[in-house]
């Protein structure tokens, strides 16, 4: 499987050592201390009840080139439905507010835009979260609805 190389990141699929370690709650060297954060724990689950998600379109580890540490992950939730796709993302505290979040999620999001079958890639946010509402504008996503529950985002072809 590819990685996908930006100027400051590597996001490297995770495989099933990966899954496997935080399962059993091995630290990896090669991780930020405060790696796994809750949502990367979270995704490890989805991703044992959904082997197939280990692939090129699953989900991936964020890593800074710098450290050649994992300090997050993100991914798509594979497959498409009606040309769309779904994203997530998050980056451990320790490394909150340089941009990686942006830089991983514009990345993944030009690199799902490249298949035939996806034209759309989408996020929710909840208004409680202006944060991460700007790590979807800082990665190219434009609002397209809301609800009192959450703000849609998306970043087409």
């Amino acid at each position: 499987m590819t990685d996908l190389v930006t100027a400051r990141l590597i996001l490297r699929p995770w495989t099933e050592s990966d899954v496997k370690a935080v399962v059993q709650g091995v630290r990896e060297p090669s991780w930020a201390a405060d790696f796994p954060a809750e949502g990367d724990t979270v995704i490890v689950g989805v991703l044992v009840d959904n082997p197939a998600w280990l692939s090129p379109f699953g989900h991936r580890l964020i890593i800074e080139r710098a450290t050649d540490e994992v300090v997050g992950s993100l991914g798509l939730f594979w497959p498409p439905s009606d040309g769309r796709v779904e994203i997530g993302y998050g980056v451990v505290p320790s490394r909150q507010g340089r941009g990686y979040a942006s830089e991983a999620t514009a990345a993944l999001a030009a690199f799902a835009l490249r298949w035939d079958d996806v034209h759309a890639v989408h996020a929710n946010v909840e208004p409680s979260n202006p944060a991460s509402a700007r790590v979807l504008e800082k990665a190219g996503f434009s609002r397209y609805a809301s609800t009192g529950e959450l703000i849609s985002y998306q970043r087409t072809s």
